[in-house]
């Protein structure tokens, strides 16, 4: 976690002379900011502008590994995929608030690496901290970001308006993170047995980036906007391809028919599922963490995102009664299921 540093007990500062020493050097960078760290309550004034709010709870052991996840990359991590989230509102996040819990093991200098990252990914997508929480725990780290975003009266895109025959298109490349925890978790049992073996992480960077430190799509939605393309439904992807169209399905009352030869997957991924024993398909079905945007637009729209290298279409929309399949690579036509992350079902498994 922390290698040759002075460490600096938390108990020196107390809770409060914590939250002063992470705080003090906030600007804030919105003018919707009106009132940020160091009162009751943060104020934001969004002028008549929809404000969007999503929470997510990063808890350690379950969904992070400080054996080989850096703290400052943490950090930045557990921003960024609730940001993903706002984005995938069709909005623009403006500001978070941080909450954590800590035990006594953690040094002031671990928890000032820790907010270097979150200052680092507010610094990167114009956001502002403007409050929080911070307690004590007994059973490791727990982070818990809330973040805020501002769309215009009638431009938000949900999850349950996707219209029968629209197009399914995904940003990036899918399968990546996935693979990326892959190699950690091969490289940490190395290290268990051995701790004088050095990892063997040569030609995994894109897929580690993936992992430790994934980026929102902001630049898809500024992308969208500029190509005059409103989506008809949209989600992130962070539980695995299959799950999040299994949603947008679902809560839009429709089937879909995902063609497997179309679902972009990167060449250093293909190569790390092959190592690995993995159908690299089954990896972006089911992987997750991604952070890339799914959604759907009309037919219409075919030529204003055809050809473009940062989208790919990757199915259509149909009727319910057709169900929701994968056209696989033969041409055989397989129910899709949901086999992404589940915090439950992966405890329940561990402890059984």
């Amino acid at each position: 976690m922390l290698e040759n540093m002075n460490k600096t007990e938390l108990s020196q500062l107390g809770e409060f002379g914590l939250i002063k020493h992470l705080t003090e050097k906030i600007e804030l960078l919105n003018e919707s900011s009106i009132k940020g760290v160091g009162d009751d309550a943060a104020i934001i004034d969004n002028n008549n502008l929809q404000t969007v709010v999503s929470t997510d709870m990063l808890v350690e052991g379950i969904h992070f590994d400080l054996t080989y996840v850096p703290l400052k990359h943490l950090g930045y991590k557990a921003v960024t995929v609730n940001l993903s989230d706002i984005y995938a509102m069709n909005a623009q996040p403006k500001q978070i608030l941080v909450s954590i819990a800590l035990s006594s093991r953690f040094p002031i200098e671990a928890i000032e690496e820790l907010y270097n990252g979150i200052y680092l990914a507010c610094k990167n997508y114009n956001v502002d901290v403007v409050g929080g929480d911070t307690t004590s725990s007994k059973s490791g780290l727990i982070i818990n970001i809330t973040a805020i975003g501002q769309v215009e009266k009638g431009k938000a895109v949900y999850r349950n308006t996707a219209q029968e025959k629209d197009l399914l298109v995904v940003s990036g490349d899918l399968g990546g993170a996935y693979l990326g925890l892959q190699v950690l978790e091969r490289e940490k049992e190395v290290y268990q047995t051995n701790p004088n073996m050095q990892p063997d992480l040569e030609g995994c960077d894109y897929i580690l980036e993936r992992q430790l430190k994934p980026e929102p799509r902001a630049d898809i939605i500024q992308l969208l906007k500029t190509l005059e393309v409103h989506p008809t439904s949209m989600i992130d992807v962070s539980d695995g391809l299959a799950s999040e169209i299994l949603h947008l399905c679902n809560q839009s009352e429709v089937g879909c028919q995902l063609y497997e030869e179309k679902i972009p997957i990167d060449p250093t991924a293909v190569q790390k599922a092959v190592e690995f024993n993995l159908n690299p398909t089954v990896a972006a079905l089911s992987g997750g963490e991604d952070y890339e945007l799914l959604f759907t637009i009309p037919m219409s729209d075919f030529e204003k995102v055809k050809g473009n290298p940062n989208l790919t279409i990757i199915g259509h929309i149909t009727n319910k009664d057709s169900g929701v399949n994968l056209i696989a690579n033969g041409g055989a036509q397989i129910p899709l299921k949901a086999q992404g992350w589940d915090a439950f079902l992966k405890n329940k498994e561990e402890n059984s």
